[in-house]
């Protein structure tokens, strides 16, 4: 397989590497180089100024801060979740020793759909961790109010919500907490990377001592901690990427108007539109195959393009819910997801990143409109 050849279904946000080596030479300068270093500080202050967000807290990547927030917010017994995700999701609660109650989403957006989460509620629930799928901003304000009525706590993985906004304001504000990923085929990357997001600095301090093992100074541990800092590295790398972010998601931008012009009148391929209000980074572009009206499965779109050298990706696909862990649970039936199955048996999310050049997308959209 020739590599020059070949679309792949992301690519890397990289910063130019002459700025990188500098950074580089100052933090070799400095000699300090993990433990809550200058790039470090300066990173959390830029991206609280660009998210519009009060309080962040860098990790060293997405996984950790899930698990490290259900540690603080001292999160036990059951958490209602989606089986439409990525599997840090659910193994995140599984690692607490929470069992996670899956319900069924949305048909249209993929995100948990607030109209089946009440029946789910046990007297062992103790919070929900909903997604929002593919950026694609929840409905806050019910999943909100159901919380508020049984007093559960809400932590949102917001892996693919950098930068995401309704109405000018950050969905990362909705919550108890919301979870960043900055890994490298996110929108924004840091290489490996993640954060959470907070909304008091009391919390903030708690969180920054759970993931430096819990020290509070150089002797006084107060909590349990882990290790999951960021390092200068990486800081001075995402540093570098905040600068050039904006104008990779307006490339991603153009590439999915280029996408829904051309597939708006293909029969059996459904794709998700802008929602008025919302400021999108266009982190994914899924299509959805209804197989008798396309005349293909969507494995066999899947295989067609590969042979082509183009890699999309059944994303997501299989359901959480299917994997050995948590099949047995009873929320993991099939007849308890039939939104969840039928999403993730239909998807291909398309290749998508700010390096696509017209000729890429003139190659993908052949292979897809027969």
């Amino acid at each position: 397989m020739e590599r020059n050849n070949l679309i792949t279904v992301t690519s890397p946000l990289m910063p130019n590497l002459d700025d990188f080596n500098e950074m580089l030479k100052d933090i070799w300068e400095r000699k300090w180089i993990t433990n809550n270093g200058h790039y470090h500080k300066e990173l959390e202050e830029a991206l609280c100024e660009y998210l519009k967000v009060p309080y962040i807290s860098l990790f060293t990547n997405g996984t950790l801060p899930l698990i490290t927030a259900l540690q603080a917010l001292r999160i036990t017994g059951e958490v209602i979740t989606t089986p439409y995700s990525f599997v840090a999701t659910t193994h995140a609660l599984w690692w607490n020793g929470i069992k996670p109650v899956f319900v069924d989403i949305d048909p249209i957006t993929g995100n948990l759909d607030p109209d089946k989460i009440e029946a789910a509620i046990t007297p062992r629930t103790t919070a929900i961790m909903p997604v929002h799928v593919y950026g694609t901003p929840c409905d806050t304000k019910r999943i909100q109010e159901i919380a508020d009525k049984y007093g559960l706590k809400v932590i949102y993985d917001a892996a693919h919500a950098f930068g995401v906004e309704v109405n000018g304001k950050s969905i990362l504000n909705e919550g108890d907490m919301s979870i960043l990923s900055f890994h490298a085929t996110k929108v924004y990357n840091t290489i490996e990377g993640g954060a959470m997001i907070m909304h008091d600095e009391k919390t903030k301090k708690r969180i920054d001592y759970l993931k430096n093992f819990g020290f509070a100074g150089e002797t006084e541990v107060v909590a349990p901690g882990i290790n999951s800092k960021m390092d200068e590295i990486r800081a001075a790398y995402g540093l570098l990427n905040l600068k050039q972010v904006d104008e990779a998601i307006e490339h991603r931008h153009q590439v999915a108007i280029k996408y829904r012009e051309a597939l708006k009148d293909v029969k059996g391929i459904r794709f998700l539109n802008d929602i008025p209000g919302v400021k999108h980074n266009y982190a994914y572009f899924p299509i959805f195959i209804n197989e008798e009206e396309y005349g293909m499965t969507r494995d066999e779109l899947y295989f067609k393009l590969k042979e082509k050298n183009i890699f999309g990706r059944r994303y997501f696909y299989p359901l959480i819910s299917t994997f050995t862990t948590y099949k047995g649970l009873d929320s993991a039936r099939q007849e308890n997801l039939p939104n969840a199955y039928k999403m993730a048996d239909s998807v291909i999310c398309l290749p998508m990143y700010h390096l696509l050049t017209d000729d890429d997308i003139i190659r993908i959209l052949s292979c897809i409109i027969n």
